[in-house]
């Protein structure tokens, strides 16, 4: 009773204070719907309420919560007077406990793919919803107060949408979109030279050799287990740019190059595919070959992914989108994550070393047969001279015992 009692005090406290900053300003008036102003970010709900309504209409900012939750110190709003006009301030988590700890309702919904998603028959979006409402500090039998409340919602397509950042190969986190929002605060893309993915690829000065296996991970952080994460399109280009400019697909839905291997997509937070090192041909002269590697990507629903990830004996699915893909999918518009440079190297054999080797080589063996020939000439002459000093002993021993 005595806390009841104190909360109803520092209330009307609250309240002559703030009708007094509100009075004659523009905004002491009745509530209406577009008081609340919300902000669907990458990692949190931002909400912003006009005070002076809600001060005109009896109540403060110690009165209103979210979603009723009058009793959580978490689920009230902060005022903020320095602001014009004055606002009280209200924001949580986009993670299942920041969304669940006020009250906050999660529903997944699935619409056929529009737009930048016509390429998809199923799309899921992610809606979070909730409202402010106040809570009446009358303690009698009657009250004079109309309750305030304003209702909000955030609608989150589960694409993930991220910039087009440079990275390094070591895996660097990515920084997200916050336009429309993203249901995740970050996506990275590394790179591993072993197929537990647990070492890191070290890129040498000189380039990597042709035909070195490249693992790739490309994984989700402070993110829900309710979703997995599935690329749709993986593909190499010479710029770090995907807009225009040469590709080569590594793999678009069942279609993939015969050095690509797909391993886990669609099934955990994080998504895992190889290729072979490679270069492009219009760098055929040159030693060196840079290039990057880009994925369009985008989250799923864990039970829901088995029916995204596509079913790679249907030839309905791979005609629809090998269509796509002749149509020139250079994805100018649907961002994607990219790696840092991969450089690769070719080693070119000198042709003016190679003819001086030949020529040495031919020196040797010219001079080890001339060396066979003169042994031979040398054992016939030796050959010769021995059967000449027999003839002519025998003949001397005969004049002699004559």
């Amino acid at each position: 009773m005595l806390l009841l009692l104190l909360t109803f005090q520092l209330a009307t406290l609250l309240l002559a204070h703030g009708q007094n900053a509100c009075i004659g300003h523009s905004t002491f008036r009745s509530p209406a719907n577009s008081d609340i102003e919300v902000s669907c970010g990458s990692q949190t709900v931002d909400l912003q309420i006009l005070l002076c309504p809600v001060y005109f209409n009896g109540y403060n900012e110690s009165l209103l919560s979210l979603n009723s939750e009058h009793s959580k110190h978490q689920c009230k709003g902060v005022a903020d007077w320095t602001a014009d006009p004055p606002v009280v301030k209200f924001n949580f988590s986009i993670t299942e406990e920041g969304i669940s700890a006020c009250s906050s309702k999660l529903t997944v919904t699935q619409e056929v793919g529009t737009g930048q998603f016509a390429d998809f028959s199923n799309v899921q979006y992610i809606n979070i919803s909730g409202m402010v409402c106040s809570k009446d500090p009358s303690t009698g039998a009657i009250t004079y107060h109309q309750e305030v409340m304003y209702q909000f919602s955030c609608r989150y397509p589960l694409q993930y949408l991220v910039n087009n950042t440079q990275m390094s190969v070591s895996s660097v986190n990515l920084a997200v979109k916050d336009t429309n929002g993203s249901f995740i605060s970050t996506l990275s893309m590394g790179m591993y030279s072993d197929e537990n993915y647990s070492r890191s690829l070290q890129i040498p000065p000189g380039g990597l050799q042709l035909k070195t296996r490249i693992y790739v991970e490309v994984k989700a952080s402070n993110l829900t287990n309710r979703f997995n994460v599935l690329l749709d399109r993986c593909y190499a280009t010479a710029s770090p740019f995907p807009l225009n400019t040469t590709f080569y697909d590594l793999f678009v839905g069942c279609n993939r190059d015969g050095q690509t291997m797909i391993g886990v997509n669609g099934e955990q937070q994080e998504a895992r595919f190889s290729f072979e090192a490679f270069r492009f041909i219009q760098s055929l002269e040159e030693t060196l070959s840079t290039y990057y590697v880009h994925c369009a990507t985008r989250l799923c629903v864990s039970s829901f992914c088995p029916s995204l990830v596509q079913n790679c004996t249907s030839t309905t699915s791979r005609r629809r989108r090998s269509a796509r893909n002749d149509q020139g999918t250079t994805v100018s518009d649907m961002a994607t994550i990219t790696s840092g440079p991969i450089t690769t190297r070719v080693d070119r054999v000198n042709p003016w070393e190679t003819g001086q080797a030949h020529l040495n080589s031919t020196v040797v063996a010219v001079s080890v047969v001339a060396g066979i020939v003169g042994v031979i000439c040398l054992t016939l002459v030796a050959f010769i001279v021995y059967h000449m000093y027999n003839s002519n002993f025998s003949f001397n021993k005969t004049i002699l015992r004559g």
